[in-house]
């Protein structure tokens, strides 16, 4: 019997909870030449603020809003590169969390995650909790979100690298040192 092996793309998800630096650490791989995926949450919030909707305006319906982030991971997946190294400011399994914590139905973003669709996932410890235009989750709600997500990625089987809480730059060459 012949064994068919299915190459994963060279994808990695930068992840954590809300306010543990995704974006700053992404925004930096992307700086260093590398091809990013921005977070899919930030792009509606943008594109809405850009026409004059507040952030409370789009999240006041929540379910609706996780749906539209949920498509837009979807859609981002369609277009990234499968030939070179991608980071993803988070992935599809994130929204597991999100729907989990929304009591909306897992189903549909269970089936996404049927195939490994990322090589790894660097999970980022904790900051300081700081609140930004985009971010409306408190505290508690922003660490257990970081804690779903954990556990959603652990579930559907990915290789997780914990990066600690340090400065930036030596949490990129952390990220490099898993991938080179």
């Amino acid at each position: 019997m012949d064994v068919i092996l299915i190459r994963v793309p060279d994808w990695y998800v930068v992840t954590g909870s809300p306010s543990s630096g995704t974006t700053s650490t992404v925004n930096r791989l992307e700086r260093l030449g590398y091809f990013v995926v921005k977070e899919a949450a930030r792009k509606i919030i943008d594109d809405g603020t850009a026409e004059g909707k507040t952030v409370e305006e789009m999240r006041k319906n929540e379910w609706q809003f996780q749906k539209r982030v949920f498509r837009l991971n979807l859609e981002f997946l369609e277009v990234a590169p499968k030939d070179r190294t991608v980071f993803f400011d988070n992935g599809i399994p994130d929204s597991l969390a999100y729907y989990e914590i929304n009591g909306l139905d897992l189903e549909e973003v269970l089936r996404s995650c049927r195939d490994r669709l990322y090589k790894k996932v660097f999970f980022l410890e904790r900051l300081p909790y700081t609140k930004d235009y985009a971010r409306i989750e408190d505290e508690e709600l922003a660490k257990r979100i970081g804690q779903l997500s954990k556990k959603w990625y652990i579930y559907l089987g990915y290789d997780i690298v914990s990066i600690p809480a340090l400065a930036l730059k030596e949490r990129v060459n952390l990220i490099l040192s898993h991938i080179i």
